[in-house]
């Protein structure tokens, strides 16, 4: 294998051609390989964009090339399954792009497929490559806050492109999956921190109560409140069709940590709230695309997991099944 990673992309989704193509191009130890699109236009627009690059019009074709080490699968949720354990299957390293897959029994099969034949898998968390997530860790493992009592995370935002596929549920649309995974996945990982457990095998909420707010199939706004052993409670909160809101903060017995911003890798401070006293944590730019490209990329070569690992991505994938479950009955 060479040194560095050579990497295809499946499709020319908004995310590829805006975040993770040039994060791949910024990386010190992958090169941009190949795209796959079925379109001509997008292609033309990828040469334009991206350089030299093979532009190749099938998936098939892409998961096929021996110059090809890790796909990159930014896909409509509902093809991350199928073109995932294809990808495995001939060899290639995948990076799913979140959610990895539509419930916790079909990401089950995904990472059985990469296991099986040899391969590295990871679902595309960007925002825990950031500073700002460091910091978090690093204040909840303090003990500072003193005993956790409450978490609250929020994820929303106006989407009014027309035909945009967050908004098809026959392509895996919703709230809930398109930005409410995060909230998912930060209440989670302050969880696995909080109790001292290793990443994914922290405690599962006791019981869950959600309601959404259904479009068409598609959960527009979603709200859920989780109730985790030891009298932890945690909310979480999506929407797709309300002002851009993104925010978390953490209530321990003794202090908050209130987390604006918390999923983008901006500059700007944490605030911690112990009585009366306000102190501001600072926290530094971040390339979040950038560094999680070049750890998975890290770990292929290395030989060693990534940041991100399966048993977290099972636990988020269940707790979403739960999630829609609760809000469905």
């Amino acid at each position: 294998m060479s040194k560095k990673i050579r990497w295809g992309v499946l499709g020319w989704a908004r995310i590829a051609r805006l975040n993770v193509i040039p994060a791949i191009q910024r990386s010190s130890n992958g090169v941009l390989q190949a795209v796959a699109s079925r379109s001509d236009a997008k292609l033309a627009e990828c040469q334009v964009q991206c350089g030299p690059v093979a532009l190749l019009r099938s998936y098939e074709e892409l998961i096929r090339d021996p110059s090809v080490d890790a796909v990159y699968n930014p896909l409509p949720n509902s093809l991350h399954k199928e073109w995932t354990i294809k990808a495995a299957e001939q060899g290639k390293h995948v990076l799913c792009e979140k959610p990895a897959a539509l419930n916790a029994g079909e990401v089950r099969e995904m990472i059985a497929a990469c296991r099986a034949n040899g391969v590295q898998f990871m679902e595309a968390f960007m925002y825990r490559y950031t500073a700002r997530t460091q910091k978090v860790l690093e204040v909840v493992r303090s003990g500072v806050l003193g005993d956790i009592r409450f978490i609250q995370a929020q994820f929303r935002f106006l989407l009014n492109r027309e035909g945009d596929v967050r908004r098809a549920a026959t392509l895996g649309g919703g709230s809930l999956y398109d930005v409410g995974c995060y909230p998912v996945n930060f209440i989670g990982l302050v969880m696995d921190a909080a109790t001292g457990s290793a990443p994914g095998a922290g405690p599962s909420p006791e019981s869950v109560q959600a309601t959404s707010l259904d479009v068409n199939g598609v959960d527009e706004l979603f709200s859920a409140v989780l109730r985790y052993p030891g009298g932890v409670m945690a909310a979480l909160h999506s929407g797709l069709n309300a002002h851009f809101r993104m925010g978390a903060e953490i209530i321990g017995s003794q202090a908050v940590l209130e987390v604006p911003l918390t999923f983008l890798g901006d500059q700007g401070p944490l605030t911690l709230i112990a009585g009366d006293q306000r102190t501001e944590l600072p926290v530094p730019e971040s390339d979040r695309y950038r560094l999680q490209v070049e750890d998975f990329a890290a770990a292929i070569l290395q030989q060693r997991p990534p940041l991100l690992t399966p048993e977290e991505t099972i636990r988020n994938l269940e707790l979403i099944d739960r999630l829609y479950a609760a809000a469905r009955t």
